[in-house]
C-alpha cells in the first residue's frame, strides 16, 4: 500500500517512479520465465514418459521382440528427451547453452576414455541384444565356458556351468569370441568311434552296431545314419558311427549308446582290442 501511495504521488517522470517500474518489469519477466521452464519440464517429463511407453508397447504387442532391447532403447530416449528440455530451459533464461553442450562433450568424452573397459562392455551387450546370439535358458559355449544362460544384462552374461556353478563372463568376451549355441538347432548329430579287432568279420561287427543303436527309440532314421570303416589303427580296424538325435537327449544318449555298443560287440563275441606293446629283450653277452 505504501508502495502505491509513493507511486501515485510521486512526480511523472522522476526516477524513483522509473526504478520502480523497471523493478517490476524484471519481477515479471522473472517470473514469467520460472513458470514458463515448470511447463517445459513438465511438457519435457510427460513427453519422454510417454515416448518410452511406447517404444516398450512395440515389444509388448510382438513375442518376436526382444522387452530388454526396447527398455534400454525407451530409456535412451527419455534422457534424450529431458536432456533437450533443460537446454530449453536455459535458453528461457538468457545461457548461452553452445558452451554447456561443449562441455558436456569434452566431459563425456574424458569419461569414455577413462572407462574404455565397461563402454566396451555395453557396447557388446548392446550387440548382444540386438542380435541374439543366444537366449535365456540356451545351452552355450562362450570363452571356453559352458553351461545354461541364466542372465543376459548390458555388462555382463551370467551362466551356470556344468556343475551348476555361476560364472560372469564381460560381454565384451562374449562378443569378441566365439559362440556356440547348442540349443539354436533342435536336432543334433552324435558320433561315436568303435574299434575292432583285424581278425573280426566287419560285415559282421558292422550289424551289430547299427542294430544296437538303431533299435534305440531316441534313433532317428533321417538325415540318414553313417557308419563306415575310416580308419585302420595300429590294433584296430575303427567304425566311425555318425547318428542324428534330439538335441535336448544328445549327452544321455550318446552315453548310453557307447555302453550298449560295447556290451552288444562283447555278447556276439567280437573283439575289441586295446593298445599293446611289445618288448624285445636282448641278452648281454
Amino acid at each position: 500500500m505504501e508502495f502505491l501511495n509513493d507511486l501515485l504521488t510521486t512526480p511523472v517522470g522522476s526516477d524513483k517512479v522509473l526504478g520502480d517500474f523497471l523493478t517490476i518489469g524484471f519481477m515479471a519477466s522473472v517470473l514469467g520465465s520460472v513458470v514458463t521452464a515448470i511447463l517445459i519440464l513438465i511438457a519435457g517429463y510427460i513427453v519422454a514418459g510417454w515416448v518410452k511407453r511406447r517404444i516398450v508397447a512395440i515389444a509388448e504387442r510382438n513375442a518376436k521382440l526382444d522387452e530388454t532391447l526396447f527398455h534400454f532403447l525407451g530409456n535412451i530416449v527419455r534422457w534424450i528427451i529431458l536432456g533437450f528440455s533443460f537446454l530449453i530451459i536455459l535458453n528461457t533464461f538468457g545461457v548461452q547453452t553452445t558452451s554447456i553442450i561443449a562441455a558436456i562433450g569434452a566431459a563425456g568424452l574424458a569419461v569414455g576414455l577413462a572407462l574404455q573397459g565397461t563402454l566396451s562392455n555395453v557396447a557388446g551387450g548392446v550387440m548382444i541384444i540386438v542380435f541374439r546370439p543366444f537366449k535365456l535358458g540356451d545351452f552355450v559355449e562362450i570363452d571356453g565356458q559352458m553351461g545354461t544362460v541364466k542372465d543376459i544384462s548390458l555388462n555382463t552374461t551370467e551362466i551356470a556351468d556344468l556343475s551348476n556353478v555361476q560364472v560372469i563372463v564381460p560381454n565384451s568376451d562374449v562378443w569378441g569370441n566365439v559362440i556356440k549355441n547348442y540349443s539354436t538347432n533342435k536336432t543334433r548329430r552324435a558320433e561315436w568311434t568303435f574299434g575292432v579287432g583285424y581278425g573280426v568279420n566287419l560285415a559282421q561287427a558292422e550289424q551289430v552296431i547299427r542294430e544296437t543303436i538303431m533299435a534305440d527309440a531316441r534313433s532317428k532314421a533321417e538325415p540318414e545314419p553313417f557308419f563306415q570303416v575310416t580308419n585302420l589303427g595300429d590294433s584296430s580296424v575303427d567304425f566311425l558311427v555318425r547318428v542324428w538325435v534330439d538335441a535336448s537327449e544328445y549327452f544321455a544318449y550318446k552315453a548310453d549308446m557307447t555302453r550298449k555298443v560295447k556290451e552288444a560287440l562283447d555278447e556276439a563275441d567280437i573283439d575289441i582290442p586295446f593298445p599293446t606293446r611289445t618288448v624285445y629283450t636282448v641278452a648281454a653277452e
